[in-house]
């Protein structure tokens, strides 16, 4: 007797996810409106693999990026590691097509990336970044776009409507700044380990920074009482240009930390000028951003009513990446927008609208004569721009408008003998509980226009 099948369980890696339609619709429909504000400033897409070898991976980010690293052989016997960030990729994509590009070369790339972290609210071991970059300027004026960038696209977060979302703050920072006060209290030398304790203020305290700060990087506890000092967010008030004027009087003399306070007074100046609201732009010197290859402007974005969610928008400038791989000089800048973990957000927030079906107007089959009927009724209003599916069986007409409902159509538009002998259509609002007949002429002009004046309200 034949042993009975054996049925594997269905289920997915911790920190992987399915995404059913009413997720991934939402989803692909932010990817649309960032991709068009992205376009808006001349970016241009691209995409590179999602292995790469080892070597341009590792040591690119930091000690903990290097941890979370999904690396292998492959069946060549290479090193390869799947991409933790597509900054990195695109630095070396940058030294490989140099000769190729037209600088300076503005990109940007959607896609997935993997990190073995520890999962928790808003973040997973595969999620997708939207991410921005200019490379081949040191311009500030890179800088101030990409804040501009940041900006219009959080404000096109809310799927719900075209009205400006505002309910964010954008903390801006300049690594040039802390690199100039860690000159002038001698610890230069150990900038990676105490930016990397700086960055971790909001999660572990002060008492706990200044004491990683001494194991990591040896800062005296006078040392690192200067640079908190420095770095405590709301410290000069809430001018952030008043902030400015403190931050250059206490790091004068060093060129890196004015030239920071230079190109952070210059945004600030930037968003008055193009009328964004005062505000927006918080000067925070408490982000340093963990990764290691920050040079100059940074910047994190959280939303206003989940700020223990963490940064949603993040990035800042890299003039050095790219030298890794190549002599030639490829400064860059650019953000990501955290997709997963601002859906996330949104969801707690219940600014998502769940759909299950791309299209909202169901055309029943219950009448197998008239299966042309409906095939020539889809095609009217698929060629007229709204979408239309018809019920593939021809059940009861009950149980295809229950189908609908679960569905969430807007509309069913019903065509039987009797329909087309009277020349109408009888058009079911699902949502609102009524019917009329629609004349159905050729052309179908009345039964275009009702149908959008349906679907707009």
């Amino acid at each position: 007797m034949a042993e009975p099948k054996k049925i594997i369980e269905p289920r997915t890696l911790k920190g992987f996810r399915d995404f059913l339609p009413e997720m991934m619709m939402p989803r692909e429909e932010m990817i649309a409106r960032v991709s068009k504000v992205y376009r808006s400033y001349g970016y241009a897409p691209i995409d590179t693999p999602v292995l790469e070898y080892l070597e341009i991976l590792s040591g690119k980010g930091s000690d903990e990026t290097d941890r979370q690293l999904y690396s292998f052989k492959d069946h060549g016997g290479r090193e390869v590691g799947m991409r933790f960030d597509l900054t990195v990729p695109f630095a070396r994509f940058s030294a490989q097509h140099a000769p190729e590009l037209v600088l300076p070369f503005k990109r940007y790339h959607i896609a997935k990336v993997w990190r073995g972290e520890n999962t928790q609210a808003g973040r997973y071991r595969e999620f997708m970044q939207c991410d921005f970059d200019v490379i081949g300027t040191t311009s500030p004026l890179s800088d101030i776009e990409t804040a501009m960038v940041i900006n219009d696209v959080m404000e096109r977060i809310d799927l719900r409507t075209e009205s400006a979302f505002t309910r964010f703050k954008i903390h801006v920072n300049s690594r040039k700044i802390l690199t100039g006060l860690l000159e002038k209290i001698g610890l230069a030398e150990k900038a990676v380990p105490v930016l990397r304790a700086l960055d971790k203020l909001a999660k572990i305290g002060r008492g706990n920074v200044i004491a990683e700060m001494a194991q990591t990087a040896g800062a005296t506890e006078e040392q690192a009482g200067a640079v908190l000092d420095v770095a405590a967010p709301g410290s000069a008030g809430a001018d952030p240009r008043r902030q400015l004027d403190m931050l250059a009087e206490r790091l004068g003399g060093s060129e890196p930390g004015l030239e920071g306070v230079d190109t952070l007074r210059q945004i600030f100046d930037a968003a008055r000028a193009v009328g964004i609201p005062e505000g927006r732009f918080v000067l925070d010197v408490s982000i340093a951003r963990g990764l290691d290859y920050y040079t100059g402007t940074i910047f994190e974005t959280f939303l206003d009513d989940l700020p223990a969610l963490g940064s949603v928008a993040s990035g800042g400038r890299y003039d050095n990446l790219a030298g890794l791989y190549t002599k030639t000089p490829l400064p860059g800048i650019g953000a990501s927008l955290g997709i997963d973990r601002l859906f996330a957000g949104l969801e707690e927030l219940g600014m998502i609208d769940r759909a299950v079906s791309p299209v909202k107007v169901l055309i029943p089959y219950f009448d197998r004569s008239l299966s042309l009927e409906y095939l020539r009724l889809a095609a009217l209003l698929r060629h007229s721009g709204i979408g239309a599916e018809i019920f593939p069986e021809p059940k009861k007409l009950g149980a295809q408008l229950k189908y609908a409902d679960r569905k969430g159509f807007a509309a069913a538009l019903i065509l039987g003998s009797g329909e087309l002998e009277k020349g109408v259509v009888q058009v079911k609002n699902l949502k609102a509980q009524t019917q009329e007949d629609v004349p159905y002429t050729a052309g179908g002009a009345e039964l275009l226009a009702y149908l959008e004046r349906l679907l707009r309200g």
